[in-house]
């Protein structure tokens, strides 16, 4: 029996927002017919335990429609819209026509109550990039937040919950603020429903929506918007009139919307250039860095290279609340985009600040005022080079995803941890918690994190635990639990492969419950079926925020126990979690309660 026979076409999707787990009948019968069967392989038995897992994850019933109107009734019917899938299907299609994309999103902005026009009041600060574009934008929220203005921030993806998406004077809207805003939009958009074809925005566009309604009514005094994918399509670019544009390090991604080369993504990102709006890029390879020019040029607006962070006029080198050496060009650019925007704040006509094309120039190496060097040493951004320190447990962690990312998150681990050796006063164990999702080339980051010389390598999907709490912030109905625990295994085989070991046939063991791990002979990696059931076995109940009674502890055979030995006896556990911002947020929801508040 083949793993095709066991799971008939793809198991039912993450389900409903009402968070009950249902699964399809065709499923039960599946299970029933192995359950009679009397021989069955390792492997199948391996499979019938991760459907098994699927019954426990897995709905096929929409959302109901709430009595209550609270904050988890708001995420769950949002959560509704998650279409991301079906969504990126027609941006594919729609390449070719981006006006078609910005032409619904204004038709879905209109039906909520707000006209285009209403945007220019938020006085913009748009940016995108490959990477690091999170990182700038909360580089530059801090330094203007700390010149006394009302800010705003729209991010994506959050970590632990939806609200840290849209944020004001740095913090996530509360939870009532995002309930009361949440069903003011949903409601004028169904109620155009029926006359509108029965269309509704998907999850991004509504929560794009929803941000620049919360920054209106809030009345900010800016607003930096972080591009969600790309830029030219993407839904953020109905945007007339920001006040300055910034891109951050162009790499590989999301190809199969974007482009299969670095000169194709460019032309993406330049998309958000307007008329007249000066933009700014930190320094890229030369071809993109030619689309880029050419995007100003056919636009009509300055372009802008950013300085390297040490050439400006400043005693001393400029500390970074951010970690890692690839900050240094988002804080450079972060320090363009503020100059640029205080600049024409206090301009008595704003009008004189628009430049039309002239050519690539350099931007100046200015003297940052101390409202800039505190913002950029005291800003914050989770999940990103981000060292927590539990007792003798010391986790890493970053959402890096791309190989050029994960090149900068390999050197950054290769010096912090290093420099946390030296000083553990004993043995240290290597941890490398991985995942990753969508296109990405897992087996490219696998690779450049082989050298990091980890004792354990360990798999687990973007599920936070195996048993459903109802937190709607972190469900995910687009992605099935076979795809997920499938993807986990083919990552356990190319790490084994990168460590040169034979592949040999797979070993079923079951943790409590029916769920599965699976492992190879080898005791070096293991695939759990869930975040939490990853992070208790790798802190060997040496992490107290972990051990909290509160907490399910999934019990493990003890076979399994037994190799985990290493861990306990180390003096210290250094656990570097990485490969997926989604991964990252929820091993955050485990490791720092406060975020769940």
């Amino acid at each position: 029996m083949t793993r095709s026979s066991i799971l008939t076409g793809k198991l039912p999707k993450f389900g409903a927002a009402s968070c009950t787990l249902r699964v399809t009948m065709r499923l039960f019968r599946v299970l029933e017919r192995l359950r009679a069967c009397t021989e069955v392989s390792a492997r199948n038995r391996h499979w019938t335990n991760i459907a098994e897992l699927s019954l426990r994850f897995s709905s096929t019933k929409a959302a109901p429609r709430f009595r209550r109107m609270d904050y988890q009734d708001a995420v769950c019917t949002l959560n509704t819209l998650q279409t991301n899938a079906s969504a990126l299907e027609q941006v594919k299609r729609e390449r070719g026509h981006p006006q078609l994309q910005l032409q619904a999103m204004r038709g879905f902005l209109q039906r909520a109550g707000l006209k285009v026009e209403e945007l220019d009041r938020l006085n913009i600060i748009h940016v995108t990039g490959t990477k690091g574009k999170g990182s700038t934008c909360a580089f530059t929220e801090k330094i203007l937040r700390n010149y006394g203005f009302r800010t705003g921030f729209y991010s994506s993806p959050h970590l632990v919950q939806v609200r840290e998406r849209i944020r004001i004077n740095g913090l996530p809207i509360g939870k009532e603020l995002f309930t009361k805003y949440f069903w003011q939009v949903y409601r004028r958009l169904e109620e155009t429903k029926e006359a509108n074809g029965g269309s509704m925005p998907a999850y991004f566009r509504f929560l794009t929506i929803l941000a620049f309604h919360v920054f209106l009514q809030e009345k900010v005094d800016l607003a930096v918007i972080e591009v969600g994918i790309g830029g030219a399509y993407d839904c953020t670019n109905i945007i007339r009139r920001p006040w300055v544009c910034g891109i951050s390090s162009l790499g590989i991604d999301h190809t199969s919307i974007l482009g299969d080369s670095i000169e194709k993504i460019a032309w993406q990102k330049g998309g958000i250039f307007k008329p007249g709006v000066p933009a700014f890029t930190v320094k890229q390879p030369d071809g993109p860095m030619k689309v880029l020019q050419e995007r100003a040029e056919e636009i009509g607006c300055s372009l802008s290279v950013c300085p390297d962070l040490d050439e400006y006029e400043c005693e001393g080198s400029l500390r970074l609340g951010l970690a890692g050496h690839h900050q240094r060009s988002n804080a450079s650019l972060a320090l363009q985009l503020s100059q640029t925007w205080l600049q024409r704040h206090f301009l008595t006509d704003p009008a004189s600040s628009l430049v039309e094309f002239s050519g690539v120039s350099p931007a100046p190496a200015f003297q940052p005022s101390p409202a800039m060097i505190k913002g950029l040493a005291e800003t914050e951004w989770p999940g990103r080079n981000q060292t927590l320190k539990h007792g003798p447990v010391t986790y890493f962690l970053d959402g890096a995803h791309t190989t050029r990312s994960m090149q900068a998150c390999v050197r950054w681990f290769n010096e912090i941890a290093t420099h946390h050796e030296r000083n553990a006063g004993g043995s240290v164990v290597r941890v490398l918690l991985f995942n990753a999702t969508g296109e990405r080339d897992c087996a490219a980051m696998l690779k450049l994190l082989a050298p990091c010389h980890f004792d354990f390598a360990v798999f687990c999907p973007n599920i936070t635990e195996a048993i459903a709490t109802c937190n709607a912030d972190q469900q995910n109905f687009n992605v099935s639990v076979e795809n997920m625990l499938t993807r986990c295994l083919d990552n356990q085989q190319s790490w084994r492969i990168l460590n040169g070991q034979e592949e040999k046939p797979e070993a079923e063991l079951l943790i409590g419950g029916g769920l599965p791990l699976v492992t190879e002979r080898h005791s070096d990696t293991l695939v759990f079926p869930c975040i939490l059931s990853a992070l208790q076995w790798i802190s060997q109940g040496r992490d107290s925020i972990l051990s909290d009674p509160n907490k399910c502890v999934i019990p493990v055979k003890p076979s399994i126990n037994a190799k985990a030995a290493p861990l306990r006896e180390a003096v210290n556990i250094h656990v570097l979690i990485t490969g997926s911002l989604h991964l990252v947020g929820g091993a955050l929801k485990h490791l720092d309660p406060a975020l769940n508040s």
